[in-house]
């Protein structure tokens, strides 16, 4: 068998000579004619490389089949003692390039990186294997790679090396991971994870944060939208603790270097606790979020919300409506998905087919179809949304709109006789406008479609207990809600502050409620988004039309004495409208 094929160094082929490897012997007097003949026939019984034969029958040594190769093919010859002494390089460029699997190099080859030029070495059993050159391309794409020809005893040594500190990692992480479920499964840890779910839902937290430092980590929980921390301990603990909760939620407690999801059922105080745990590698550790979703709630309403009357007749008319759609916007936990739970129990009368697409699902509806999105087996919220609409929906629920392909859906959806209910991530209602322009939405279709955006937040409510009066607010604040309010009930305001006390944590507040800015799109708005206005302009359209801002909504309820203006301004921001 011919020997003399081209071969790839990562950026050419070369083939140096074109000669037959047996015709390179011969003429190098490595071996004789008989040889050769004896070779050819061993080879056309047995098959294998006419080098290797000559090799195996004790024709030729192998350093001399060495030396006609690197005639051959171009490639040079590497001494015993360039090859790296230990694994650790090896390993290293395994680890980084990540597509190769130790367990084929560790057959086939090895790889290390030139401490000189940075190029990629390479020494194989077999340098001639095309896929073995393939594979090693692919995962150094874009660097030199260096091939080389070595002596099959000293690969054997080098080889030797890489199985053992293979074998050393896994039994490694294999001791790793049975001392971290071992830590994990103490009497103290699985006490004080229970605990701090415990005392976390005791406190009504929505979520609990365990956050590693250098020397210590520390455990907050989030109420009402404030963090407080409850316990700071000695890093000693994090390992144990931060295991605990990855047991629970059915993720990998050895992997700390990729964020990581996982989920759990928990009874906790005699409730049954949806757990959803989120763990963000970080400096000192892995920062752990785990959001607590009470499975028994009482049925959400749109009186419970915080609305006004106002505000909730015309959320009611919209959300009534055949067709269209209605957005909530706002950030990340201001509430936006309970306001359409709200929404959907205020509609659901058993009398029509409604089917959400949620990531994830927080609470069961009943008479509700409820979809879970996969984002990572490919079930977008766009994917789910086509199947949706082969359903015969009468009104649909979209988590949330993450991009144009969505929109679009959602847009003809609206326009073919569905009721939509989506949230975006704005800071106000009129910014869903040009939000919707920018993902690639046309101008006409948002303003055929659009039935109604509300923007919320949430806010404290003042603790009953312990709320004091308060002095009016300043001239600025009463000037920015004379517009929203009748003055016969701002003569008759009733402001309060907190104080804090036992019931409250010390607080002042207890609870929440929301604050909303609902824009209508009438047509003066219709008309500003067909000719791509400004958020500025649709803003003094709404406000022209009786909107108020999501300020002037809070600070009618601070009017009531149901939060505080400190409160307010806090969640809104400190700057006056103009």
């Amino acid at each position: 068998m011919d020997e003399s094929i081209a071969f790839s160094t990562g950026e050419r082929e070369t083939s140096p000579s074109q000669l037959p490897i047996g015709q390179i012997l011969l003429a190098r007097g490595f071996i004789s004619a008989g040889d050769l003949e004896r070779g050819l026939a061993f080879q056309t019984q047995f098959g294998g490389r006419l080098g290797a034969v000559l090799v195996r029958i004790g024709a030729l040594s192998e350093s001399n089949l060495l030396m006609a190769l690197s005639d051959q093919l171009g490639l040079p010859i590497l001494a015993s003692n360039e090859l790296p002494a230990d694994a650790a390089p090896i390993l290293t460029v395994i680890e980084r390039s990540g597509q190769i699997p130790e367990w084929w190099l560790d057959q086939e080859a090895v790889v290390w990186e030139n401490a000189a030029d940075g190029a990629i070495c390479c020494a194989a059993r077999d340098p001639l294997s095309p896929s073995l050159a393939e594979a090693v391309e692919l995962a150094f794409a874009g660097q030199q790679i260096q091939w080389w020809l070595v002596l099959n005893q000293d690969l054997d040594r080098v080889l030797d090396n890489v199985e053992q500190a293979l074998h050393q990692q896994r039994h490694n992480a294999s001791d790793e991971i049975s001392h971290l479920r071992h830590l994990a499964e103490e009497a103290p840890v699985v006490e004080l994870v229970s605990n701090t779910l415990s005392q976390a839902l005791g406190e009504r937290a929505s979520d609990i944060h365990v956050e590693p430092e250098e020397r210590r980590f520390r455990i907050r929980y989030r109420i009402d939208g404030v963090l407080h921390t409850r316990l700071d301990l000695p890093s000693e603990r994090f390992d144990a603790v931060s295991s605990r909760i990855k047991l629970l939620a059915g993720m990998d407690i050895a992997e700390r270097r990729l964020p990581q999801d996982g989920r759990t059922t928990q009874r906790i105080n005699g409730q049954q606790i949806d757990i959803r745990v989120s763990a963000l590698p970080g400096t000192w550790g892995e920062s752990l979020v785990l959001r607590l979703l009470p499975k028994e709630r009482q049925q959400l309403q749109l009186e419970t919300l915080g609305m006004e009357i106002d505000h909730r007749r015309a959320f009611t008319t919209a959300i009534e409506e055949p067709n269209g759609i209605v957005l909530v916007t706002g950030p990340t936990g201001s509430g936006k998905s309970t306001t359409l739970y709200a929404a959907l129990e205020a509609i659901n009368d058993g009398k029509k087919k409604i089917i959400t697409a949620e990531d994830p699902v927080e609470y069961d509806i009943v008479g509700v179809n409820q979809v879970q999105i996969h984002a990572e087996i490919g079930y977008s919220f766009a994917r789910a949304l086509r199947s949706i609409l082969r359903q015969d929906p009468d009104i649909i629920m979209i988590g949330e709109i993450r991009d144009l392909e969505t929109a679009q859906i959602a847009v003809q959806a609206s326009l073919t006789g569905h009721l939509v209910f989506s949230t975006l991530h704005t800071n106000d209602a009129v910014s869903a406008f040009t939000c919707l322009v920018d993902m690639g939405v046309e101008p006409f279709l948002i303003a055929a479609s659009l039935r109604m955006v509300v923007a919320q937040r949430l806010v404290r409510r003042l603790c009953s207990r312990c709320a004091a009066a308060a002095e009016p607010p300043s001239d600025q604040i009463l000037a920015e809600l004379r517009p929203a309010i009748a003055l016969d009930r701002l003569n008759q305001a009733h402001w309060r502050r907190s104080i804090g006390c036992a019931e409250c944590q010390n607080t002042g507040y207890k609870g929440r409620l929301g604050i909303y800015e609902l824009v209508e799109v009438i047509e003066p708005l219709q008309e500003a988004i067909l000719r791509r206005g400004t958020a500025r302009e649709a803003t003094d359209i709404a406000r022209h039309a009786g909107a108020r801002s999501l300020r002037q909504d809070g600070l009618l309820k601070a009017a009531s004495g149901i939060t505080s203006v400190d409160e307010i301004m806090r969640v809104t921001g400190l700057k006056i409208a103009d």
